[in-house]
């Protein structure tokens, strides 16, 4: 009898030969009939109408029990049900802070199945590990670096997923991409491309857009399916979300930062607008520059102008007066501040007697200072970035951001998202201090528009 098996990240078909009429999915290759993983929940009819025996599921039924007392919210049940009308793939896109690990936690008990999750970073990984075991009070599994455990519900990271699909992708009915935005990298989105899961359920308050999708990056839609519920900041704040305030505090260069801004903008701005960057490659156009600095002598020195100037309105001197000024009036609250660079989260951390996380932090140092920042120990946190996506900080209501020319609407959602925590009914609060006249100002009204 012909036979369904899954390979290392494939599907093969046994015993049937080359000249058969075959499902689309498959290619002859090797000397028998192969295909993506991915294409198991489309190919399933076929199989079961060709009477071809399935065997790849290796994952099992679980009656699990759900120790978590909290209603969810109705956004939330609304989510679910928009994914299970969806046939159970697909991204549910809500802001952070509004519970996606709680809607995911509730998609597995629905589900019923053994699932993976797939989580962004290491620290991610740890907190979707506590949050299941507390959920479900059973073993979860736990699948990166020297700690390999496969059990019915298991976490990783996108680093060490490939490798736990290739050898387990068929003992997982549900796969879960937390962060779904970092799927279309290539090497990340090959591993749903593995994967013969049949449900599918991507997590993000910040879904890529189309560009992001492009060229040799995969395509959210043809991997885990099409967005089926999505909620903004502004529909949940108040009775889900803290009211949230932005402020912006402009500052201006001192005499000589205003000197060195302009001759280092006429060189960054005069190559890119002599090449047209931006109309001959659009929303890519800084990746070119980058690519024509390997030999380009004048796209070396714009990027190198373009480098210092970043730095220049990261930790220039009206910013460094506008925190501490906003350090002294915000005195009795819990704050992040936010950098581009790790130079200026360390300068910065000397200057107030704070910690600094940078991804140069150990782990245990860094567990160390998130723990003492939950206590009170310590009332502020710099940070570089490593607090961008994912780790909870809800005893937050103030955010700082310093940063320099900024990435996009992406990384603004999700500082403010950190301080968005609903914690009783104090008002969350981001500052975001920029610089008159120059690309911070331009660049933070872009992000202004863009995301409203």
């Amino acid at each position: 009898m012909s036979n369904l098996w899954f390979q290392g990240g494939t599907l093969v078909l046994e015993d049937i030969g080359q000249d058969a009429a075959v499902h689309s999915a498959f290619r002859w290759e090797k000397a028998k009939w192969r295909c993506e993983a991915y294409h198991y929940a489309d190919v399933l009819p076929w199989i079961n109408a060709q009477a071809i025996r399935d065997s790849v599921p290796h994952w099992q039924r679980l009656d699990l029990t759900l120790h978590d007392d909290r209603e969810p919210h109705d956004y939330q049940v609304e989510a679910l049900d928009a994914w299970d009308a969806a046939r159970r793939r697909g991204s549910i896109v809500l802001p952070t802070g509004a519970g996606k690990t709680f809607v995911a936690i509730h998609a597995i008990h629905r589900a019923g199945r053994s699932a993976v999750i797939i989580a962004p970073t290491i620290d991610l990984l740890h907190q979707w590990y506590a949050r299941l075991v507390n959920a479900f009070e059973i073993d979860i599994g736990v699948y990166y670096g020297g700690e390999k455990k496969i059990e019915p519900i298991t976490v990783t990271t996108y680093h060490s997923s490939g490798d736990l699909i290739a050898d387990y992708g068929d003992h997982f009915e549900l796969i879960i991409f937390d962060e779904v935005h970092h799927l279309p990298a290539p090497s990340w989105g090959e591993t749903a491309l593995m994967a013969p899961a049949p449900c599918r359920l991507g997590l993000t308050a910040t879904y890529p857009e189309a560009h992001e999708q492009q060229d040799e990056r995969w395509n959210v839609v043809e991997l885990i399916g099409p967005i089926v519920y999505e909620k903004y900041i502004d529909d949940l704040t108040g009775e889900r979300l803290a009211e949230y305030r932005t402020e912006r505090v402009r500052v201006d260069l001192t005499p000589d930062e205003r000197a060195q801004y302009d001759a280092d903008y006429a060189i960054y701005a005069g190559f890119f607008r002599s090449r047209n960057l931006q109309k001959t490659h659009g929303a890519d156009w800084y990746r070119e520059l980058m690519r024509l600095s390997a030999f380009d002598a004048g796209a070396r020195r714009a990027l190198l102008a373009r480098q210092r100037i970043t730095k220049l309105l990261a930790g220039c001197a009206g910013k460094r007066r506008a925190l501490a000024k906003l350090l002294r009036e915000y005195d009795i609250e819990q704050i992040l501040i936010f950098t581009e660079t790790n130079a200026v989260a360390y300068d910065i951390a000397r200057a107030h007697l704070i910690p600094a996380l940078t991804h140069e932090t150990k782990t245990a140092e860094r567990k160390h200072i998130l723990e003492g920042f939950q206590a009170g120990k310590y009332r502020a946190i710099v940070t570089s970035k490593v607090l961008d996506e994912g780790v909870d900080v809800p005893e937050a209501k103030v955010a700082i951001i310093l940063g320099g020319f900024g990435k996009d609407t992406r990384q603004y959602i999700q500082r403010l998202g950190r301080v968005l925590r609903k914690v009783g009914n104090r008002q969350a609060a981001l500052f975001h201090v920029i610089v008159r006249d120059t690309v911070d100002e331009r660049k933070a009204q872009s992000r202004k528009s863009r995301s409203e």
